[in-house]
């Protein structure tokens, strides 16, 4: 189906230069009006415009993958290098952690789920935080 697509799209410069040969004219007849013109180019630009459509929408339905990654659900990533990263993978019930290089992919470790849970926040975290955002003002202002 690609390929007749591919196809009909490369004939469409000569459909189109045989539309622009002047037909024989009769002696009588006048040159087209503006109007004519005007309404020849905006069909144009219609028909251009609706194959373009067609040709992202053929392309979102071939290139999408068909529930691929289903039970796959990225948790996190964290960059290592220049372009090494760790990705936390759900799956199923196991989380993997995954080492991602250019051209690798390694398995590091496995994590039960329940030991990501991230515990609830302590009140010296929050008297920590109120604490840094107290002397962050107190520092801008004193800037002023």
């Amino acid at each position: 189906m690609l390929r007749s697509v591919l196809w009909i799209l490369t004939c469409l410069p000569l459909v189109a230069h045989a539309a622009d040969t002047p037909a024989p004219s009769v002696a009588g007849a006048t040159s087209g009006s503006l109007a004519g013109s005007l309404g020849q180019m905006a069909f144009g630009l219609v028909v251009v415009v609706a194959v373009l459509l067609v040709c992202l929408w053929l392309l979102k339905r071939l290139g999408a993958p068909r529930g691929s990654a289903r039970g796959l659900k990225v948790l996190g990533a964290a960059p290592v290098g220049p372009r090494e990263r760790v990705v936390l993978v759900e799956v199923g019930n196991t989380v993997l952690v995954l080492g991602v290089a250019p051209g690798r992919v390694n398995m590091l470790h496995t994590v039960d789920p329940d030991a990501l849970a991230i515990p609830a926040a302590t009140t010296d975290d929050l008297q920590d935080a109120n604490g840094f955002a107290a002397r962050l003002k107190s520092l801008i202002e004193a800037r002023k």
